[in-house]
């Protein structure tokens, strides 16, 4: 039976098992809303093409499956950039549809036309233009499959109009095979002996996990490693929730504004087990400086990840639940590890994570007080910049896939729209978006979407009347020039009124834990103002250009 381009993309999408779509539709893409139209598959309407991305990349991250987001040609396409590229950057897997003018114009300038194959080339992990609608089928097919195998990422399927409109019968494929990609799913036997041999050697080693952990879904694997060996784990930022905090074990974050334990154990350790996490720049800090006395081991699935930043002395390739799999039926209880676990535990009690409650609304109390009170099991957004990292420090991630944040991209305003992805693929889920005042605006006018679908997520602004980070660096780096920092912002609670939410707005301490229980029990999206203190600074910190061992700030 033939099909339209358009009704291939829809039936093929349902084939994928794809449930939800986030889009704003547009001239270029009228065909395929069309056959959306009587399709089993919820579109929610975005109001910025940004916030689309956005959205399926919370999905993608809370739920594990393949977000999907769509737009028309020109600037409905350029406006999903910044969404691809925060997803390329933390390995999110999301399909991008975009529609684009008719083959015979493209490469004429016409109305609404980008070339938005080449603007995106450098920020997905592989892309199309469809230039036959009997391929149609086959990339979509292909593009799934991309998107979700190996390190996972977002591909773009750019569609022109002619190509939507025109028939061909339609078959889909039942699997791909491709030469030139074939990721590497078990390690290396013989890798992996010599790490358990390493493993037992060692008297001062450090689990270091990553995201790749959580993408991998191997958080069980990587408790029971730990635990069988009494190995202690320090994560990245986008590798909270792969190890409870709760436990003994965890010395939480690691990094520029990672706890003093987790910096101290990763700098004195003697065998460092990198898994599933990249070695950027904001964990190692100073690069000679990093791990200075460590065999350092890393266990990842894409082979251009190892080595890139780091030497590595004993890389592993491969999906890294397998890799756990395999090395937990060799690893065994080390018993030569006591004086490292109480050196740890001596730092620990000298250098807890702290701040000074005062008066004033500390936001640190506000991270804690929504921990305390959603017991550790909400799904948690940031933006960028202080929220990010007092979220990071002060909330007690003990799952996977409950911490969504814009990691090596930093992308302001990624928090609201991505909370809101997150709450449509767990509508069960208590989700909050902690929100900075800068980046909260950036995407504020999601507050339409939240409303119109009954999207109940809560959104905690830290309202200190700055652009926060950037003001600290100033503080501490350009004599409190405060150039272009201090920002004058709304009534937030009159916003959220007036597209339909709650507004709860909060000054001082006391009110702060009632005013998180109000915002959970209301069935609406809500918006909480808290007026914290301007000029908190989150510490400890790590300068730029130092080594991890040397931070500056905090209690101790």
């Amino acid at each position: 039976m033939k099909k339209t381009g358009a009704q291939i993309l829809i039936e093929s999408l349902i084939k994928e098992g794809v449930e939800i779509i986030f889009g704003y539709p547009g001239g270029a893409t009228l065909s395929i809303y069309d056959a959306l139209y009587d399709a089993p598959i919820k579109h929610i309407l975005v109001r910025h093409e940004q916030g689309a991305a956005h959205m399926a990349d919370g999905y993608a991250r809370a739920t594990g499956k393949v977000g999907v987001c769509m737009a028309t040609s020109g600037p409905g396409a350029t406006n999903l950039v910044t969404g691809i590229a925060t997803a390329y950057m933390d390995s999110v897997p999301i399909i991008a549809i975009t529609g684009q003018v008719p083959t015979p114009m493209i490469g004429n300038d016409a109305f609404q036309e980008a070339d938005i194959t080449g603007i995106t080339r450098p920020i997905t992990k592989h892309n199309y233009l469809v230039k036959d609608v009997k391929d149609l089928a086959y990339v979509v097919k292909e593009a799934f499959y991309i998107a979700f195998s190996g390190r996972p990422g977002p591909v773009l399927i750019d569609i022109p109009k002619d190509v939507q409109a025109a028939s061909t019968e339609y078959h889909y494929p039942d699997k791909i095979s491709l030469r030139s990609y074939n990721p590497t799913y078990y390690g290396h036997p013989g890798q992996i002996k010599k790490l358990v041999e390493v493993i037992q050697k060692s008297e001062r080693p450090v689990i270091y996990a990553g995201g790749g952990v959580i993408i991998a879904n191997a958080s069980e694997e990587l408790k029971k490693f730990a635990e069988t060996t009494g190995i202690p784990v320090t994560t990245t930022l986008l590798g909270l929730g792969g190890f409870p905090e709760t436990s003994n074990l965890s010395l939480g974050m690691l990094g520029m504004h990672g706890t003093r334990y987790a910096n101290y154990a990763v700098t004195e350790s003697d065998l460092l087990i990198g898994i599933g996490a990249r070695f950027d720049d904001r964990v190692t800090g100073k690069l000679s400086d990093f791990a200075p006395k460590a065999t350092i081991v890393h266990i990842d699935i894409d082979p251009t990840s190892i080595s890139k930043s780091v030497e590595v002395d004993i890389p592993i390739v491969g999906d890294v639940k397998n890799v756990l799999v395999e090395l937990n039926k060799l690893v065994k209880k080390k018993d030569n590890l006591k004086p490292w676990l109480d050196k740890i535990e001596k730092w620990k009690k000298e250098y807890p994570l702290g701040y000074k409650q005062g008066k004033e609304i500390k936001p640190q109390f506000v991270v804690q007080e929504i921990s305390r009170i959603t017991k550790g099991n909400a799904i948690i957004a940031t933006e960028v910049g202080q929220n990010q990292m007092w979220s990071a420090q002060f909330y007690k991630f003990a799952k996977p896939r409950t911490f969504l944040s814009s990691g090596g991209l930093g992308t302001m305003g990624y928090g609201f729209p991505a909370s809101i992805g997150a709450k449509v693929g767990c509508p069960d889920k208590i989700v909050f978006d902690i929100a900075g005042d800068g980046s909260f605006q950036m995407n504020l006018q999601q507050l339409a979407t939240a409303v119109q679908f009954k999207i109940a997520v809560k959104v905690a602004i830290l309202n200190n009347g700055f652009l926060g980070m950037v003001r600290q660096w100033q503080e501490l780096f350009f004599n409190k020039r405060y150039s272009q920092t201090p920002i004058e912002n709304p009534d937030f609670v009159k916003i959220a009124q007036a597209y339909g939410a709650m507004g709860i707005r909060v000054t001082k301490p006391e009110d702060v834990g009632p005013a998180i229980s109000k915002a959970i029990e209301s069935p609406l999206p809500v918006v909480i103002d808290f007026h914290v203190a301007p000029e908190e600074n989150v510490f400890p910190m790590v300068p730029v250009g130092s080594p991890i061992s040397e931070m500056i700030g905090g209690l101790a």
